[in-house]
């Protein structure tokens, strides 16, 4: 599996929110289930014809985000106290450094794009499917709408996936999605209202709120890196289960999701090469790289 790479990795900002916020689109304990998850449509509750009542619940405040240094700085003092064996790692690597990003439903547009996809491939596809629909700033749900099923295949999206931006355009267009409502809901509706697009599962919101949300406090307990690291830096005999990582973890909160970069971190350096006969950790020269 490939892990999450720090540069291609993108954080909203304040400034990004608070221009959405201005001009939306129209469009913790984060649960895991390992049951099926239900899914959520427009029509799952009733809503009479009253235009001041929404299926939504109302905008609060929006989520702390690692949107600063201080904040990344704040975690990573929470890391090491919490944590000895972490903070040994934390030593051993620069912090996460933050980057722009891009706007939410374009960010998840990417997200399908590259599912289980080798990244030079994704990017090839992804490249094509931005200049079919003009630039990155036209992938807009109407516009996504708007190329059938064979246009996009053209680029190369598959069938499937073709069926899944369209859904999620829908459901932007429709209003049930909103690059506002998912900058301002929090963790738990956030993940409630994601995996109801089709082709977006818990691994796929767990990656974007982390590394284009920067929500904070994400532990991504289905991914096959971050179980690694974990397994890797305690010790363990066999890769944790879900319920491991929520209990090994707890001791991050509320920065779990700055945990699990170093879990990333961890399994890079821990990938070795031979040269000469000797063994060598392999870090990438990205490592300085953040969300």
């Amino acid at each position: 599996m490939n892990h999450p790479s720090p540069q291609t990795t993108a954080i909203t900002s304040r400034t990004t929110v608070k221009k959405l916020r201005e001009n939306p689109t129209p469009s913790s304990k984060i649960p895991f289930q390992s049951r099926k998850i239900r899914k959520l449509t427009t029509t799952a509750t009733a809503v009479d014809n009253d235009p001041t009542k929404s299926p939504h619940p109302p905008l609060v405040k929006i989520p702390k985000s690692l949107s600063t240094k201080p904040e990344i700085d704040a975690a990573i003092n929470h890391l090491r106290s919490s944590d000895p064996l972490l903070a040994a790692l934390i030593s051993t690597h620069p912090p996460p450094k933050l980057s722009p990003c891009n706007s939410p439903f374009l960010s998840l547009t990417k997200s399908i794009i590259f599912q289980q996809l080798a990244t030079k491939a994704a990017n090839s596809i992804y490249t094509r499917f931005v200049s079919l629909c003009g630039t990155h700033s036209d992938v807009a749900p109407n516009r996504v709408l708007s190329l059938t099923p064979q246009k996009l295949r053209e680029t190369g999206v598959s069938a499937r996936k073709a069926s899944y931006l369209h859904d999620l355009s829908d459901k932007f267009s429709t209003g049930f999605l909103s690059d506002t409502l998912i900058l301002t809901a929090d963790d738990e509706t956030l993940f409630r209202m994601l995996t109801s697009v089709k082709g977006i599962g818990p691994w796929s919101v767990h990656m974007f709120m982390i590394f284009s949300l920067h929500r904070p406090d994400v532990l991504p307990v289905g991914d096959l890196g971050v179980r690694k690291g974990v397994q890797c830096l305690y010790g363990l005999k066999d890769l944790p289960k879900p319920t491991q990582m929520e209990q090994i973890c707890e001791k991050w909160r509320p920065y779990r999701s700055v945990g699990s970069w170093y879990m990333w971190r961890l399994v890079e350096a821990k990938t070795t090469k031979w040269n000469d006969g000797n063994a060598q950790s392999v870090v990438e020269d990205d490592q300085s790289g953040g969300f």
